[in-house]
């Protein structure tokens, strides 16, 4: 199945049915009187997350959505059929965007989340409704209301505890395969993750998820490599591991090169906790693994962890450092929900 996070659709809600003009005749009735029924209300569309999916593929293969009008209504006070909604099924932490791909309509983070896209026009009265002590035989009806018709965008952002970053080939893959069952496309060359991957890891009888996006590189907020289109998954992580490659010269510069990236991509992520490690220690001297350390911590400002993802040394504490900093984060989160006590004499 390819992965899809962006898909532009057309949607449409149905229109209401007309009323109807009708008089009930009937043999032996002189005086029948308006029956004319009202018209049926038009179908809505709706989006709502179900659990199974984890991409928008199959908008892919069908762009447009059109809802049922209402039937119109008829005579002997008969009313139109409701048209039928259209329901759009989506993954979880899909975000639905108005045409300009700027405002939000919809953010669904939870499975069983349900909300309206398009609403469908009501019905048209029929001459029944206009019946009154002036006006016993009424020979008017309303139209049916006209649906909505709108794009909207979709894009996917998925629902992660830690995202990983780094530049290509910094490891972050291995490190995926490395604590997870999770099996990312693995190779020595950039760009070899060319779509997000989840990946669920445990310690210490704790499970979380971690998401591997493409590697960044200097310029992507502007278009370079694969642009920074795909920060997207990992702005609800609570925390982001930051992978530098420690067979790099220069490792200062590529802690710099990221950070400048995810600044410029948006406050929400440059305010996000970070943990930074310095990955591939494996292949490294104890000399240079400490000169390394050192001048990657004298840019950081705070300490640095070091780990080696193919021979797995220090991979446990990196570990437990992220599941530290999603449980912080949970608390925050849960602080800034609770409601406060009303206040009492």
């Amino acid at each position: 199945m390819k992965f899809l996070d962006l898909a532009k659709v057309y949607i449409r809600s149905g229109a209401g049915g007309g009323g109807c003009v009708s008089f009930r005749r009937e043999k032996y009735i002189e005086y029948g009187g308006p029956d004319g029924g009202d018209g049926g209300k038009g179908g809505s569309v709706w989006i709502e997350v179900v659990d199974g999916l984890n991409t928008l593929i199959d908008f892919r293969y069908q762009q447009h959505f059109f809802a049922k009008n209402g039937q119109p209504g008829m005579g002997k006070q008969r009313t139109g059929k409701d048209g039928d909604d259209i329901i759009l099924r989506a993954p979880v932490g899909t975000e639905v965007l108005d045409e300009d791909q700027e405002t939000v309509i919809a953010d669904l983070t939870e499975v069983g989340q349900r909300v309206q896209l398009a609403r469908g026009g009501n019905g048209g009265f029929g001459n029944l409704h206009f019946k009154s002590s002036t006006n016993q035989a009424p020979r008017r009806a309303n139209p049916g209301q006209e649906g909505v018709e709108r794009s909207i965008w979709l894009r996917l952002k998925l629902i992660a505890d830690v995202g990983l970053l780094g530049l290509p080939n910094a490891g972050k893959s291995t490190f995926l395969a490395a604590t997870s069952n999770a099996r990312p496309k693995i190779a020595d060359y950039p760009f070899t993750t060319l779509h997000p991957n989840l990946g669920v890891v445990g310690v210490d009888n704790v499970e979380f998820v971690v998401a591997d996006i493409p590697g960044l590189i200097d310029g992507a907020s502007e278009g370079r490599g694969l642009g920074d289109l795909f920060l997207g998954h990992v702005e609800r992580c609570s925390v982001l591991l930051h992978l530098v490659d420690g067979t790099s010269e220069t490792v200062a510069e590529d802690y710099v090169t990221i950070i400048h990236e995810i600044e410029a991509y948006g406050d929400i992520l440059g305010g996000k906790p970070r943990v930074t490690v310095l990955n591939k220690i494996d292949a490294l001297s104890d000399e240079e693994c400490a000169e390394k350390l050192a001048a990657l911590e004298a840019v950081v400002g705070e300490p640095v962890m070091s780990m080696s993802g193919v021979a797995r040394d220090g991979v446990t504490e990196v570990l437990r450092a992220l599941r530290g900093q999603i449980d912080k984060d949970k608390l925050r989160y849960k602080a800034d929900t609770t409601e406060a006590e009303p206040w009492q004499p």
